[in-house]
């Protein structure tokens, strides 16, 4: 978009300023796109045991998520700032508006959206095909990709920090079966740990766990 069309778009968007874990509720039946200016936040959402699970991570200048187009709106969805965020509320008719000034901006949004409705089906596929490890090598991989740098070894480091528990919601799972997964891939010497920081160290080992299945859909499907 042209600087004028990105400060029109800003003077018609509402602002919102997060501190570091500072969470907000975003409402369903509010028909509007969060964008986030700057910062990094995660779209989490409670499940009935209390849990919470982490449905994406974002970092700045892109679209968040969106409210109010599903044709169910009970989801309680909450966006938590991993760091000092500004997310813009961008109103459906203000959206509609832009689009039909720059039909660009609707087909970026839309490959954007798309790309994102496409990672939920392969994690939704893999909670259901795979185990913990395989989960969580999947994971690191994509996290690698997206967060990582490498090193002076040739190795890709992380430089985001992630808990056990942050990465337990990022797949559906719990502290301690993250921690016994990321044993599982350190024997496989697909991955080390130093100072809370992640390295993958063989790419391709860390595949090969990301592609093994359960054992009970094999035996499915020599059926």
């Amino acid at each position: 978009m042209s600087p004028e069309e990105i400060e029109r778009l800003a003077l018609r968007s509402a602002p919102v300023h997060l501190a570091v874990g500072e969470p907000l509720a975003l409402d369903e039946k509010r028909r509007a796109l969060l964008l986030l200016a700057s910062g990094r936040v995660r779209v989490r959402e409670p499940s009935l045991a209390g849990a919470m699970f982490t449905i994406s991570m974002a970092e700045a200048q892109t679209v968040v998520t969106q409210t109010g187009f599903g044709a169910r709106s009970s989801r309680a969805l909450i966006v938590e700032a991993l760091e000092p965020s500004v997310l813009r509320i961008l109103e459906w008719d203000v959206l509609e508006d832009a689009v039909r000034r720059n039909p660009e901006v609707g087909v970026r949004t839309i490959r954007l959206l798309g790309e994102r409705l496409s990672t939920c089906e392969v994690r939704l596929s893999d909670m259901v095909h795979k185990e913990v490890p395989a989960r969580l090598a999947t994971l690191v991989l994509a996290l690698s990709e997206h967060h990582g740098v490498l090193t002076a070894e040739g190795d890709r480091v992380m430089l985001t920090r992630f808990t056990h528990q942050e990465l337990a919601s990022m797949v559906g799972s719990n502290r301690e079966a993250v921690t016994r997964a990321f044993r599982k891939l350190k024997e496989a010497g697909a991955v080390k740990i130093e100072g809370r920081r992640i390295y993958v160290i063989d790419a391709h080992a860390l595949e090969r766990l990301a592609n093994a299945e359960r054992r009970a859909d094999r035996r499915s499907a020599a059926w």
